[in-house]
């Protein structure tokens, strides 16, 4: 089936995968109490940015996927440029939070890369992993593949985020937990999305009248072309 691009509906999950992606590395700075995990506030909304990745790959294809995955690295950058150049401006006298503002906002280049680099990982091993698995299960049980991506992607995208982020900074055995810990809350709630994963491609797939199967696309993360 020949694939249809930039749809109104497809625009609208692009957004929904930015917004995601961009408001979890926002509010990352908060620890928050999750069931028995101690995670960082993105956490509770970054899965969705692979439930997302999920829907697009699924239903657009690989190729469609791999340009939103560069898109939000692109939207993800633009705004930390932003938000580096609004810390680094003089305040205004009557400003008197920018302590503040550099605790919250602020970004140290080594989270920056941890964050950059795990992101890029996780996203495309989770497109693959996915558009493998639907060729191999013929376009069925779609559980199978939004699960089994998830555990591939997710557990790069922690073990590369974790890894570069904290090494050094908290111990060895912290920094293990740190990594299972946070793997295991992501895929667990990849599993409760479930349903909505499922409700989203159905309703996608009968509105757009579209089943991208990746039998001859071009898996290089780099490719300019299908």
């Amino acid at each position: 089936m020949t694939e249809r691009r930039y749809s109104g509906l497809f625009l609208v999950v692009v957004a929904i995968f930015i917004a995601c992606l961009i408001s979890a590395n926002i509010v990352a700075v908060k620890l928050v109490d999750v069931w028995v995990f101690t995670v960082p506030a993105g956490v509770v909304v970054f899965p969705l940015s692979y439930l997302f990745g999920d829907v697009l790959t699924e239903v657009y294809g690989y190729s469609s996927a791999r340009r939103v995955i560069w898109l939000g690295f692109a939207a993800n950058l633009l705004v930390v440029i932003c938000i580096k150049v609004a810390q680094v401006i003089p305040p205004d006298p009557a400003f008197t939070a920018q302590a503040a503002y550099d605790r919250i906002l602020g970004f140290t280049p080594r989270l920056l890369l941890a964050s950059f680099v795990a992101y890029l990982a996780g996203e495309f091993s989770n497109a693959f992993v996915l558009s493998r698995m639907k060729l191999l299960t013929k376009g069925r049980f779609l559980w199978t593949r939004t699960i089994g991506s998830t555990l591939v992607g997710e557990g790069i995208d922690t073990l590369i985020f974790v890894s570069v982020a904290f090494t050094g900074v908290v111990p060895g055995d912290v920094v293990g937990r740190l990594i299972i810990g946070q793997w295991v809350f992501k895929v667990a709630y990849e599993v409760v999305a479930t349903p909505l994963t499922y409700a989203i491609v159905t309703y996608l797939k009968k509105r757009e009248g579209v089943d991208v199967f990746d039998r001859q696309v071009r898996y290089n993360p780099l490719a300019l072309s299908r």
